[in-house]
């Protein structure tokens, strides 16, 4: 799972003195890699390829400083000595702090003068939350130590390879009046990386914070800089979120040799792809938060409905769940302890709940229900049908859809079908050339929708995935009988 946040000027005292520190509680007055000591977590590190821009390199430590300076004020992470030189050089102090910033000064858009200056609070950052499976949560939790090290080299490794995408595929530098001229960034991205171990309710959740700085080199060949077009990544989350899952699927199953199958999460939902074989009552004992979340929901919906009528779509849902997510947020846990403390408080607390037997058998039964999806699912890709699969659930989903909406549903119907063993590079963009090409035409300047004789060409088997999506979704989304009616692939 992937979930961004925005961090302006004003919000970068959270990200250093909690976010940075394991989402803990730092004192005031503690160095940054004391507390991150405290806590339990490892320090922050840099990645990706606009490092060199600003001396960088990937794998350094983030340092407190850099931070501020680069993802709270949009400075040079190395400002202090650029500006003690060029004061040494004979500038004046506004001239040697201007030096420091890169691209233009978050004090323009705090300006009275400024065009609608109260209506601006610039970016300066994007968290971007990369969060594994449920099922792989407990197995990192409970299993031994060579097993968490796989998995959280699993998690390094999808990471990775998303932003990688991220950097390549999606990001944009924009620059001119209302940010009308768009292009791929020149160097990369500068990208700030923090792991987490654990939720605020105290149970297990591998994450990292990938930190996105907005600020970016144009291509103009002068080095000057620009803002990252944040509104493209944002578009991007979900294409970006499907890929990171197929990811991990793919290294956990080459590496472990554990397979997976869908788990109907939320009646009329799309299912999510688990571990096969990971005793289900222990994700509800993992998901704590997540059995808040979903208590809380049905009284938004509610309302919702009430005020405007109709059930939430897509974007309105994800919205309510955030929603609920912040009205159950407990507060921040203040006694740090380390992750070997933390393994085997969650062990005890598992051995309780459900019995040594569950808890000590969890990569066996793994390995044996991996051996019994094998036997019966054969993880090949029907390029046709995946085509018309994709078509009917988008479709169905928005009705007029762009082809980011396209690739992410590619990706999910990629990770249903091969169960987590490895796909084809460029396979989710065939997928997705196919259905433009053959199911789709214009219905704006960036907008599709089926073409007139898609449905009644389509195969009955897509057919009849589109009569089912149809009327058993409230919200347009794939529900757990669509997915039950995939089972004559499975043979």
């Amino acid at each position: 799972m992937l979930s961004r946040a925005k961090i302006s000027p004003g919000g970068w005292p959270y990200y250093c003195n909690g976010v940075m520190v394991g989402d803990g509680h730092r004192p005031a007055g503690k160095p940054l890699r004391a507390a991150q000591g405290e806590a339990g977590v490892p320090p922050g590190f840099w990645t990706g390829r606009g490092l060199a821009a600003v001396g960088l390199t990937a794998g350094d430590v983030v340092t407190e400083r850099q931070a501020e300076l680069l993802l709270g004020e949009g400075r040079h992470p190395d400002a202090d000595r650029i500006e003690r030189e060029r004061l040494e050089a004979g500038d004046d102090p506004s001239t040697a702090r201007r030096a420091t910033v890169l691209g233009r000064p978050i004090e323009h858009n705090q300006s009275p003068e400024t065009e609608k200056a109260r209506k601006r609070s610039p970016w300066m950052a994007m968290d971007l939350v990369f969060r594994a499976p449920s099922t792989a949560q407990i197995a990192w939790a409970l299993l031994d130590d060579v097993t968490r090290q796989v998995l959280e080299l699993c998690q390094d490794i999808a990471r990775d390879k998303t932003l990688a995408w991220v950097e390549t595929a999606v990001a944009e530098i924009r620059w001119g009046s209302g940010g009308k001229h768009r292009c791929p960034v020149k160097d990369g991205l500068i990208v700030a990386v923090f792991r987490h171990y654990e939720s605020r309710a105290g149970k297990p959740l591998l994450h990292d914070h990938a930190v996105v700085s907005i600020r970016t080199r144009r291509p103009d060949g002068k080095g000057t800089w620009g803002n990252l077009s944040a509104d493209s990544v944002l578009e991007h989350i979900v294409a970006a979120g499907t890929l990171y899952s197929l990811f991990f699927m793919e290294e956990v199953s080459a590496r472990l040799g554990w397979a997976w199958e869908p788990r109907e999460v939320t009646p009329g939902r799309r299912p999510v792809m688990e571990i096969a074989g990971i005793d289900q009552r222990l994700i509800g004992w993992q998901s704590t938060r997540r059995q808040q979340i979903a208590d809380l929901l049905p009284a938004l919906i509610a309302g919702y409905e009430q005020a405007q009528g109709h059930p939430p779509g897509e974007r309105a849902a994800y919205a309510l769940d955030r929603q609920a997510a912040d009205r159950t947020r407990p507060p921040k846990r203040k006694v740090p302890r380390s992750l070997s403390e933390l393994r085997e408080g969650w062990l005890q607390s598992a051995i309780r709940a459900f019995g040594a037997c569950t808890v000590y058998r969890l990569a066996q039964r793994a390995r044996e229900a991996a051996a019994a999806v094998w036997a019966r699912v054969r993880p090949t890709v029907d390029m046709a049908l995946a085509a018309v699969d994709v078509a009917a659930v988008v479709y169905v989903m928005r009705g007029a859809f762009k082809r980011r909406h396209l690739l992410a549903e590619a990706r999910r119907h990629l990770a249903h079908t091969l169960r987590g063993r490895p796909h084809e590079p460029g396979l989710d963009e065939q997928v997705v050339q196919t259905v433009i090409d053959d199911y789709t035409r214009p219905a704006g300047r960036t907008m599709m929708t089926p073409a007139r004789c898609a449905v009644s060409s389509w195969p009955w088997t897509a057919r009849l995935r589109y009569v089912i999506r149809c009327s058993a979704s409230p919200y347009g989304d794939c529900p757990s009988t669509a997915a039950n009616s995939e089972a004559p692939r499975e043979n």
